[in-house]
């Protein structure tokens, strides 16, 4: 196979156009044209960058031998590159609607991003970053992991504006752990007001520990419960109303 076929071969593979190939180097949809066609060879640069896109040796695009050809699947099987990678014709502002890149030291990019490493709108992977994030390591505006950190965060470990997880870190925590302004939690810490077995905070609210400039440990009456809404409501800045009211729900 000549240099142009495999570049053809390659790009047809990895679902490229060539005006999304030509946009990704920097280059003319005539350049890619003329590349595949034989007519002209990119420059040193732009071979190494294409190899990287493609998983493939410098070496095997150069010269005229067949022993790393890609099978049409789009599926690379070689000793130190294994990976799958999938994505959309259609681009959004430059960016593939979806993609999907999964292999070792390998990254997705697209609206609606899949790997090991993924970043997009929406994005699932071992690390991933989006609005909409999903990963052992998450960060996203709602981040779902074993580590999250986001606006919203769930996770084993959360941090976040809103953080739930078994440890949570936030302007409102809730968590076996919970440590924020506003807390709910079998141990839970706070600024202003903390629910939980243990309570600890301005207004403490403890099923067996309580500490703070209020407290109340165990069950409470009617009257009770009307006085503990007041002071929470005393205690939380207006700022954060909100989260004062999911511990008077939680309450």
């Amino acid at each position: 196979m000549t240099l142009g076929e495999k570049l053809a071969m390659y790009r047809k593979q990895n679902n490229y156009t060539q005006e999304q190939l030509a946009e990704l180097l920097g280059v003319s949809r005539q350049a890619v044209s003329k590349w595949e066609s034989d007519i002209a060879y990119p420059e040193t640069d732009k071979l190494i960058k294409l190899s990287d896109m493609y998983g493939c040796s410098l070496d095997y695009l150069i010269k005229d031998k067949q022993e790393e050809a890609q099978p049409a699947s789009g599926i690379s099987v070689r000793l130190t590159n294994i990976y799958y990678e999938r994505r959309s014709a259609r681009m959004v502002r430059g960016v593939p609607l979806w993609h999907i890149n999964i292999g070792l030291g390998r990254s997705a990019h697209g609206i609606f991003a899949l790997g090991l490493v993924a970043r997009g709108v929406f994005s699932c992977g071992l690390f991933s970053l989006g609005v909409f994030s999903c990963g052992v390591l998450s960060l996203g505006l709602l981040a779902f992991g074993s580590i999250a950190l986001g606006l919203v965060a769930l996770g084993a470990i959360a941090v976040g504006v809103l953080a739930l997880g078994g440890v949570a870190v936030g302007a409102m925590a809730i968590g076996g752990s919970a440590i924020g302004l506003v807390s709910a939690g079998g141990a839970a810490v706070a600024k202003y007001a903390a629910v939980g077995d243990h309570a600890r905070a301005q207004v403490a609210i403890g099923i067996t520990e309580a500490y703070g400039e209020f407290t109340h440990i165990g069950e409470y009456s009617v009257q009770e419960y009307s006085e503990i809404m007041d002071r929470i409501d005393a205690a939380v800045p207006a700022a954060l109303r909100w989260a004062g009211n999911i511990v008077k729900w939680i309450i």
